[in-house]
């Protein structure tokens, strides 16, 4: 039976990227983020959702993407994410969420193994759309992994 799970689709530098649409609580409009001393650099402070403190992750710091200004489409989604075994709300900070969908039939995939080269374990799958590479982000061990730069490239 194909999968057919909906994803959120979002972009960052020249990449694109899927997470599980149940796992997407929000997707706010670019707002103040409260930053906090001593932060790691891909952690840009706290918003209020709600009278809820929102920690918010840059996306492109996280990955090792090159930085750019934000724009009239960045937005911050809002995610559920589990670290070890505690469920926690997060903020990603995006330069764009284009829509709902479904990957195409059939077409999700292991990322490729190049070794130690390439760290891969924040990749779900590898999905293509309208025929385009989508990397579908393993939101818990993305925002588990202590040391993520250095792997700086679309698939």
């Amino acid at each position: 039976m194909a999968d057919q799970t909906q994803y959120v689709t979002l972009g960052a530098a020249d990449c694109l990227f899927a997470v599980p649409v149940e796992r997407v609580q929000q997707i706010l409009e670019t707002q103040p983020i409260a930053a906090m001393p001593h932060a790691p650099a891909d952690f840009l402070g706290m918003i209020d959702m709600r009278g809820q403190s929102v920690p918010v992750m840059d996306l492109r710091t996280r990955l090792a993407l090159t930085a750019a200004e934000d724009s009239h489409s960045t937005r911050i989604m809002v995610l559920d994410a589990r670290i070890g075994e505690v469920p926690r709300r997060i903020g990603l900070k995006t330069d764009r969420v284009f829509e709902v969908t479904e990957l195409d039939t059939g077409s999700m995939e292991a990322p490729p193994d190049l070794g130690a080269s390439w760290r891969t374990e924040f990749v779900a799958g590898v999905g293509r759309r309208n025929g385009a590479f989508v990397t579908v982000l393993d939101l818990d061990r993305l925002f588990a992994a202590d040391d993520l730069p250095a792997a700086a490239a679309c698939p």
